[in-house]
């Protein structure tokens, strides 16, 4: 069996080195010099004389199976219909190519499956109505903005604990199921109670306990045994220009609240804010609901 010779592959400082040699001494002597094989300095410098350039040529790729005009449909086709799946924008597309060669070239772009968010879902309307609440408080101060009742109703699941529970163990089915790694759901645990609240900066407004779901009747009552109460007592500490915001709930919309609401405000000195349909969790009393959630199963 004739002998193996294994390829030494030249680092760019050893062909600087290289070539800087060759003009005074043999091939024989720069191996010796740089301890590289004669054979791999004399293929070198041929190639160097042939090519004129010190860098291999690089090494030839397999052709692509889709062309430029291809990648740009599927680009185009993935952020119109965003919610098609795979093995359809596979079918539609008519050319032999897998799965992962399409999810490869969606990748170049930087376009791949995300979870969809779940949001109140905008219509043309909404958004327009939207950009208009917008633009009229674009303007608005950090004072202004603490001028707002924040208000909305909430509901808080009997054993609806926001946080995960994380537990060490092996993965396997018989630690997975055992007492100690799982966390107990009780029978009633679909069990919650309805609040209401509001706050306008650093004040908590009253939290009021609503039995069942709220009717018109009873939210009007819970405004004007609640509300009108803390909003009383703001402008006693000479806090005035309030702003009550609530969302577009029905109760709230009602012709019987907007009728109460308006003489209420007329005669406590308040302002309602006009709040647009289908509410992206905007209002930050979300956070607020959120806190005292975490706060109740700490």
């Amino acid at each position: 069996m004739p002998p193996v010779h294994h390829q030494h592959c030249l680092m760019d400082i050893e062909k600087g080195e290289i070539i800087v040699l060759s003009k005074n001494i043999s091939h024989a002597e720069i191996g010796k010099e740089l301890h590289i094989p004669q054979t791999t300095i004399s293929s070198f410098l041929q190639q160097l004389k042939r090519r004129h350039s010190p860098y291999n040529l690089p090494h030839p790729s397999r052709p692509r199976k889709t062309s430029a005009t291809f990648d740009q449909w599927l680009v185009r086709t993935a952020l119109t219909e965003t919610k098609m799946p795979f093995k359809e924008l596979k079918s539609i597309a008519n050319i032999p190519v897998s799965e992962q060669t399409i999810r490869r070239r969606l990748k170049e772009k930087g376009i791949r499956k995300w979870r969809a968010l779940e949001r109140a879902l905008l219509m043309e309307e909404h958004v327009q109505k939207w950009l208009k609440w917008a633009s009229a408080h674009r303007h608005w101060t950090v004072e202004d903005w603490a001028k707002v009742v924040w208000s909305d109703e909430s509901a808080i699941q009997k054993d609806s604990d926001p946080r995960t529970l994380w537990v060490w163990r092996h993965q396997n089915k018989a630690e997975k199921y055992m007492p100690k790694n799982v966390l107990g759901k009780k029978r009633d645990g679909q069990l919650s109670q309805m609040i209401w609240g509001c706050f306008l900066g650093n004040r908590l407004g009253p939290i009021v306990f609503i039995d069942g779901s709220i009717k018109k009747e009873q939210y009007v009552a819970i405004l004007e045994q609640n509300l009108l109460q803390f909003i009383d007592a703001l402008t006693s500490d000479d806090l005035w220009d309030i702003v009550f915001q609530q969302d577009n709930a029905r109760p709230h919309t009602a012709n019987l609240t907007r009728e109460w609401l308006m003489e209420a405000a007329r005669e406590h000195g308040f302002t309602i804010m006009d709040w647009p349909p289908n509410s992206p969790d905007m209002n930050p009393i979300e956070n607020l609901w959120a806190h005292l959630k975490f706060e109740l199963h700490r």
